[in-house]
């Protein structure tokens, strides 16, 4: 992720990152994507696990007393693998 977006309220990234999401996926279905499109899409969809993942850590460390702003976002190759 980007360093300007660490500061940005999660859901409100979520929020901005799904908008995108569903815009390329109406185009997908109407006139088709691109290669450079569909990399987008992709990106965004490992931008959303991580954001999910963060803040699911927020909440975790506010539930047990623990700043959460002391959460960070984990790379994709660790988010990734999770099981959903």
């Amino acid at each position: 992720m980007a360093n300007t977006e660490h500061t940005d309220d999660p859901l409100a990234r979520i929020d901005r990152l799904i908008a995108e999401e569903r815009e390329l996926r109406g185009r997908a279905t109407g006139e088709g994507l691109g290669e450079e499109d569909r990399r987008r899409l992709a990106d965004l969809e490992q931008r959303l696990d991580q954001c999910w993942d963060l803040l699911r850590q927020r909440r975790a460390n506010a539930e047990f007393g623990v700043d959460p702003d002391q959460a960070k976002a984990r790379p994709v190759s660790e988010v990734e693998s999770y099981q959903q």
